[in-house]
């Protein structure tokens, strides 16, 4: 990352929302633009408080479509920028972030996500997967998304997202949820102090003694729209050689995987080991990024393990790509909440889950309230 030079603070309790923020400010970040919502509400709140103090800039636009849209001209002006909101907001934020992607400009956007479709909940939820790993916005584009699953990850990826918008000049989103933004936990933060910021000579700065740059994304000369999108292609290849992140556990025996993110995983990973402790050979694979996507750890662990479990806030998105990931024939299993309120799936059911497949791996299908549902492939 670039240029964590100063100290590290001793423990204190922070909500994860709290994390978000401060993680950007010793990431050199100066400029924040939002809108409320909850359930991030503590993000722009900190924000408030602290870049004025630093010299920053915080701004409580009239919309999400003003806040974002005032992130790409500062990010274009070559300043560490952000925004952040929850579900409904980041949909409104859509056509900008597509707006970035094409220009390639390194803003970072926080998604707090909650409970939906439309107006939805303020719960926890993961159903904005599809919608941050998939491209939101119209045209060929991706986003790098991390996914932390504890108030100290929120804090750290928020940093690296960052280095990573600018190492690869392309928006960063940090997808949580309301369960994680708003929990209390212990946060060990490092102080960048003066965090060596890269040189953005492609930035928009006015007329000076350097050749002016344009920042765009509209092209419109023969053949010029496609090299571009072509060369964009590229770019994303290289990230996803480059740039995979994950966790994984247990994989070295394991006659079934956990595949889990965010909140999913803190609650599988109880249940990983319990089945541990009962003697069942099961692993954890937690993708921390979710674009690019660890298919390649999916796949060879495939390789000798075909029954995969995928547990998610939702109804079923990211066991898609998990599907796509994994060799031929092997069984994909999925156990799914949409909504996080009373409603987060307790370790012991996951546990009876993995119990299921690993002993008589017979087909389940539960109709309480259309909670749990299981398939395979």
């Amino acid at each position: 990352m670039a240029g964590k030079t100063g100290s590290r603070t001793g423990r204190t309790l922070v909500k994860g929302n709290e994390a978000v923020a401060l993680g950007a400010v010793d990431a050199g970040c100066r400029y924040y633009f939002g809108y409320p919502i909850t359930p991030q509400n503590e993000i722009p709140e900190v924000f408030s408080q602290m870049l004025p103090r630093l010299g920053g800039t915080f701004i409580q636009a009239e919309s999400e479509i003003a806040s974002i849209n005032m992130l790409l001209g500062a990010s274009a002006a070559g300043a560490r920028a952000m925004t952040s909101s929850s579900s409904p907001g980041i949909s409104l934020k859509q056509e900008g972030i597509s707006y970035l992607a094409g220009s390639e400009l390194p803003g970072v956007i926080v998604n707090m996500s909650r409970s939906s479709p439309g107006l939805g909940g303020i719960s926890a939820s993961q159903g904005d997967y599809w919608q941050a790993v998939k491209g939101g916005g119209h045209g060929d584009y991706h986003l790098i998304v991390l996914a932390p699953d504890s108030v100290q990850e929120l804090y750290g990826l928020t940093y690296l997202a960052f280095d990573l918008a600018d190492k690869y000049r392309n928006p960063v989103m940090v997808l949580g949820d309301a369960m994680l933004g708003q929990m209390k936990e212990p946060l060990v933060r490092e102080i960048a102090g003066n965090p060596d910021l890269p040189a953005k000579e492609w930035a928009v700065s006015g007329k000076g003694a350097r050749p002016a740059n344009v920042v765009k994304s509209l092209y419109l000369a023969e053949g010029e729209l496609e090299a571009h999108v072509w060369r964009l292609k590229r770019k994303y290849e290289r990230i996803q050689r480059e740039a995979v992140l994950y966790e994984a556990y247990g994989l070295e025996d394991a006659e079934l995987v956990v595949v889990a993110f965010g909140t999913a995983a803190r609650i599988a990973k109880s249940s990983v080991r319990s089945a541990r402790k009962l003697g069942m050979r099961v692993g954890l694979i937690r993708p921390i990024t979710l674009f690019p996507f660890p298919e390649e750890v999916l796949r060879r662990a495939s390789e000798h393990c075909r029954r995969f479990l995928t547990v998610e806030l939702n109804t079923g998105q990211m066991v898609e790509d998990v599907r796509l990931s994994v060799s031929p024939g092997t069984e994909v299993g999925f156990y799914g909440r949409p909504c996080g309120a009373g409603s987060l799936p307790t370790p012991k059911e996951i546990l009876e889950q993995i119990k299921g497949l690993c002993g008589l791996r017979e087909h389940r299908e539960e109709n309480a309230g259309g909670r749990a549902h299981e398939t395979r492939v």
